[in-house]
């Protein structure tokens, strides 16, 4: 059963969205990046969510004074678990491999361990390397975002997926853009117009690879 829905910011300029929204964020710079990351990461604590991070880019410092500058602990966020900080290699490859079925187990376990522990709500970003499309299961990249928003559906676990506009291709980003129902322009989350449904498009990818 889902908990009670909560309006929460996701430290976008315009936002208010229940949970279980997916969202994507393709950012031009490193600062971009890290104020994104650091907003999702505060508005989270502030929202009394569950807020996880799994990024390369995840300095401790930063996010320490971020919360402080707030009235916030990171200590005591951190103990509780209300944070959690991973990388990308240690989370999305785990195995030296990317594997959307572990991945989105790995999602629907944070999501329904953050409800048993009371929290009303539990929210990730992630910051996905372009070596993703050099690895074993690099084809699957595609699939695992559009199954995301299927499973926000029973597991409505809130998800910003950053992208580096600089490391990956105009045609790469256009087809992640295709899996994410919302994304981020000039700092305001918008619908995308590229999104296709995950109904449909994994039908196409399954016709595509007949």
């Amino acid at each position: 059963m889902n908990p009670p829905a909560h309006g929460c910011s996701i430290g976008f300029a315009n936002d208010q969205f229940e949970p279980g929204v997916h969202v994507c964020h393709i950012y031009g710079d490193d600062q971009e990046q890290q104020n994104a990351l650091l907003k999702f990461l505060l508005t989270g604590v502030r929202g009394g969510e569950r807020s996880s991070c799994f990024s390369e880019h995840c300095d401790e410092q930063a996010i320490a004074q971020e919360l402080s500058r707030n009235g916030i602990s990171y200590a005591e966020v951190s103990r509780a678990g209300a944070v959690i900080l991973g990388g990308v290699r240690e989370v999305y490859f785990e195995s030296g491999d990317f594997d959307p079925d572990r991945m989105l187990g790995r999602l629907r376990g944070l999501y329904r361990e953050s409800l048993e522990q009371g929290y009303p709500a539990a929210r990730v970003i992630g910051d996905m390397l372009p070596e993703v499309l050099d690895i074993a299961g690099r084809t699957r990249l595609l699939e695992y975002e559009s199954r995301v928003t299927l499973l926000q559906r029973e597991c409505p676990i809130t998800a910003v997926c950053q992208y580096d506009g600089r490391a990956f291709s105009g045609a790469d980003i256009l087809e992640i853009l295709k899996v994410h129902p919302l994304t981020v322009v000039q700092g305001a989350v918008i619908r995308n117009p590229f999104y296709i449904p995950p109904e449909t498009y994994l039908a196409l990818q399954r016709d595509a690879s007949r």
